[in-house]
């Protein structure tokens, strides 16, 4: 396992970029706007992408999640309130940030160097990695990693992330299979239509919490570590300072962590959100 994280933090180095040319989910108005703009505007645009315990919707089809909680809690720390705009693609966050349509990435928007070339990352405000659940069944003769990089085993995961990159390092040999959402790509495994599902924690050790009988997690560790942090559009160095020194306070007071345990570290919320 440790030959294969430095292969995959190697990868890292090399990550391909996102399409700048991804659709948005519906039409909005591109306006780019600067840190005092922002200010002034009382309204902080938030892009987010779904997936659990990141960014979800409540049965009564409210936003919820660790990022809702930290973009919520940075707005009213700046005595502005947060707009949150939802994008049915993982790749469709940075374009959208390009062309102004949102003021900041805040979903668990992981920091890589060619993600740096498009935008200005603030410091990490959280660590996370990226594991593999297996379907029990399908993957009951398999004793090691190894057996899953292989032409007749499918192997799930979202469209433009860094879990996609990993896959097809990883397990080049295998059929990897792209998802818009993290719940079809779930559901297919649960099935028994894939083999494995690679995704950032805790997506795994959630969906085996939820279907032992169904899913695995073969693995203590991730197969990969990564760090978490803000997004916003290149140049704006006055939205950075402000990011860094709040991350800073937050960290300090322990408000981040705080968050992060109740999200994480639980299954105490998912009664709350939208089936």
């Amino acid at each position: 396992m440790r030959a294969v994280a430095i292969h995959v933090l190697c990868l890292l180095l090399g990550f391909a970029g996102i399409s700048a040319q991804a659709e948005t989910s519906g039409a909005r108005s591109a306006e780019s706007r600067s840190f005092n703009q922002v200010l002034a505007s009382h309204t902080l645009r938030v892009g987010v992408f779904l997936a659990e315990p990141y960014v979800m919707k409540n049965a009564d089809g409210k936003w919820s999640g660790s990022e809702i909680d930290i973009a919520n809690r940075l707005a009213k720390d700046m005595g502005i309130s947060a707009e949150f705009r939802q994008y049915q693609q993982w790749d469709d966050l940075v374009p959208a940030l390009q062309r102004g349509e949102i003021d900041i990435i805040v979903s668990g928007f992981s920091i890589t160097p060619q993600r740096a070339l498009q935008v200005y990352f603030s410091n990490p405000y959280a660590s996370a990695g990226i594991s593999i659940a297996t379907n029990t069944k399908l993957t009951s003769g398999f004793s090691n990693l190894d057996n899953l990089n292989r032409p007749d085993v499918a192997i799930g995961v979202v469209g433009g992330t860094i879990s996609e990159q990993v896959a097809r390092q990883l397990f080049s040999k295998a059929s990897i299979k792209t998802f818009d959402e993290e719940a079809k790509v779930e559901d297919a495994l649960v099935k028994g239509l894939l083999h494995a599902y690679i995704r950032s924690e805790p997506a795994p050790r959630f969906l085996a919490l939820r279907h032992p009988k169904e899913i695995d997690v073969p693995v203590s560790k991730p197969l990969v570590g990564t760090r978490e942090a803000f997004a916003v559009r290149k140049g704006d160095n006055e939205f950075i300072n402000f990011l860094n020194a709040w991350i800073a306070a937050r960290d300090a007071d322990a408000w981040l962590s705080s968050t992060r345990k109740y999200w994480f570290e639980s299954l105490n919320w998912q009664n709350k959100v939208a089936k």
